[in-house]
């Protein structure tokens, strides 16, 4: 047996209301049905491209972890500008401190957290296709600050053109 893709990504929402409509409003997700689970509480399901995410009710979150889901944008300046006048960014005792990460293949990553607290990563396959000057002092080279081996170097966070159409 041999797994073939990724389906779903289940993260935890106190207040599910406010995480529908985040990831709704904010990532252009479309709420689709969802079947009940028996938790007293109805799980909602909201779908990006042939991928889901879904959202389970709980009455307290679990502690903060570096555990997190990646999710790539149409448009990684205009969401770095978003997330920047929000104010929600990664605080820098999760991470480095800076804002937008250029990896040793040249891809590009920024976190924040969901209104429940998740660690989300936004993803950029190419950020050479950005001016610099945006992102201005919030961007840092990972192999600036931290050696990487020829293997690391080889890292690949996206595979271009094999990856699910939105």
């Amino acid at each position: 047996m041999r797994a073939i893709a990724l389906n779903h990504v289940s993260i935890p929402a106190a207040d599910m209301e406010e995480s529908v409509r985040f990831y709704m409003e904010c990532f252009g997700m479309e709420e689709i049905p969802a079947p009940s689970f028996g938790f007293g509480r109805p799980v909602r399901w909201l779908r990006l491209g042939d991928l889901q995410l879904h959202l389970f009710p709980v009455d307290e979150l679990p502690p903060r972890s570096a555990q997190h889901f990646g999710l790539e944008v149409d448009d990684f300046a205009a969401a770095y500008r978003a997330l920047k006048e929000s104010g929600i960014f990664s605080p820098a005792g999760e991470r480095a401190p800076a804002a937008v990460w250029e990896l040793p293949g040249g891809e590009g990553q920024m976190y924040f957290r969901d209104p429940a607290g998740n660690l989300v990563e936004i993803d950029c396959p190419d950020l050479s296709a950005y001016d610099p000057e945006v992102f201005g002092d919030d961007l840092r080279r990972l192999g600036d600050d931290i050696e990487q081996s020829p293997e690391n170097l080889r890292a690949r966070l996206s595979f271009p053109g094999e990856r699910s159409a939105v």
